[in-house]
């Protein structure tokens, strides 16, 4: 009897693990600093050490790569959104968010994608569906807890809540281009939740977490 000697197989299942996160990093590093306007193949595959084929292999133009990374951002893992209040939720979002916003590359990308979505329908598409739906999840979480603790009225419109808790944060971000403060972040928590129209009776972050 023979042995055939089988060749590795090719394609998607031979691709280095360490090579796909080398490439997204530095996609992340070149549109920072350029913009996707000015984002190229060559640039991104020269910052991340590898051949522009190794890019090709995984993603067929520099516009499937940029919505990959919007798509994995968007689905990245938060904490569970559940302290027992409106307002403990409120802050702990805000406060995740912020962290994630505040970071260099985070600032830079977001409000250049915006622009950019508003030229292309693909960019805005995704970000319509992919956001949006990411937004209404964990928004609508968070204000289906407060009505069934009683927090927030019974017909109080999901969508609606959600808007007026995260428009603010991309405001600040996008458009004025000012920093998420501490302060500013405990003001929008109670704007958010006298918006709302919840309760006088919602406990403060302090009472709700340590009863100071």
């Amino acid at each position: 009897m023979t042995t055939e000697k089988r060749r590795a197989p090719a394609g998607a299942a031979v691709l280095r693990d360490d090579i796909t996160t080398a490439i997204r990093r530095a996609l992340m590093q070149e549109l920072a600093a350029v913009g996707y306007g000015r984002l190229s193949m060559e640039a991104v595959a020269r910052r991340a050490g590898v051949s522009k084929t190794a890019i090709y292999r995984r993603w067929n133009s520099k516009l499937d790569l940029v919505l990959e990374l919007v798509a994995a951002a968007a689905h990245g893992r938060l904490p569970a959104l559940d302290t027992g209040s409106l307002r403990g939720d409120l802050g702990l979002l805000f406060q995740v968010v912020a962290q994630a916003l505040r970071h260099s590359l985070a600032s830079q990308i977001i409000p250049d994608l915006l622009a950019e979505a508003a030229r292309n329908p693909t960019i805005d598409q995704t970000l319509q569906q992919v956001l949006r739906a990411r937004q209404q999840e964990i928004g609508g979480r968070l204000i289906s807890r407060a009505v069934e603790r009683g927090e927030l009225p019974a017909d109080t419109n999901p969508e609606v809540a959600v808007d007026l808790i995260v428009g603010p944060l991309y405001w600040r971000l996008a458009i004025a281009r000012l920093p998420l403060t501490e302060t500013y972040l405990d003001a929008l928590v109670e704007a958010v939740v006298a918006g709302l129209g919840a309760g006088s009776g919602v406990p403060h972050q302090r009472d709700a977490v340590g009863g100071r």
